[in-house]
This record gives structure tokens, sequence and C-alpha cells, in this order.
């Protein structure tokens, strides 16, 4: 039984990466035009960004429960596009007051940039 709720949490997290590419994706692009048309800024935008940011944690907590409850390795540099991007998240938000006229460029760029590290990590991670 150990070992299929290990591979179910090992599929989980493989597919779990490619909702965090394409919402960050999706997020991003969102945000790029949001800062090119009001129109587009609405409060769906940033629940939006919101889910697409919290599935990065979701994702990498299901990467450290693999590693610490079922021994499983992961190859080279992995790990370390995960916790880059839970730090990018951090980053990003914290720049909020600084750009302030710039939120959605920020936004736009930094939720590009996640889907990069997402990418990046499924790249290694095969």
């Amino acid at each position: 039984m150990v070992a299929l709720t290990a591979l179910a949490l090992y599929d989980l997290h493989k597919n779990w990466a490619w909702f965090v590419i394409i919402g960050n994706g999706f997020a991003g692009g969102w945000s790029l035009l949001a800062h090119r048309y009001t129109a587009l800024r609405t409060r769906a935008l940033w629940w939006f960004i919101g889910l697409a940011e919290v599935a990065i944690f979701v994702q990498v907590a299901m990467g450290v429960a693999l590693v610490n409850k079922y021994k499983y390795t992961f190859p080279k540099f992995h790990a370390f596009y995960g916790f880059v991007a839970i730090i990018a998240v951090a980053i990003i938000y914290s720049y909020r007051p600084q750009l302030k006229g710039k939120t959605y460029l920020l936004y736009g760029g930094g939720s590009l940039f996640l889907m990069g590290l997402g990418i990046r990590a499924m790249i290694v991670g095969q």
C-alpha cells in the first residue's frame, strides 16, 4: 500500500507541474496585458495570480513529502528550482511598494519568470 501511495503522489507531483507552469504563464500574460489595457485589471486577475503562486507551494510540499516520507531521490538541481521559485514569490511580493505604478509589470514578468523556473525544474527532473 505504501508503494501505491508513493507512486500516486509522484504522479500528482509530476502532473501538478503542468498546472504550475501553465497557470503562471497565463497569469503573467494576463498581467502584462492588464498593464496595457485597463479593462483587464480585475479582482479575478489577483485571485488567479494568488492561485498560481500557491500552486508553487503545493508543488514544493509534494516534492518534500516524496523525499522525506518516501525516501525518493531527486535529480540534481531539481529541488533547487522549486525553492528558488518560493523565494521568487516572496521577492515579487516584497517589491510591490517600490513598484507601485508598475505592479502589473512586476507580476507579469515575475509570473513568467516563475513559469520558466517550473519549466527548468521539469527539464532537469526527467
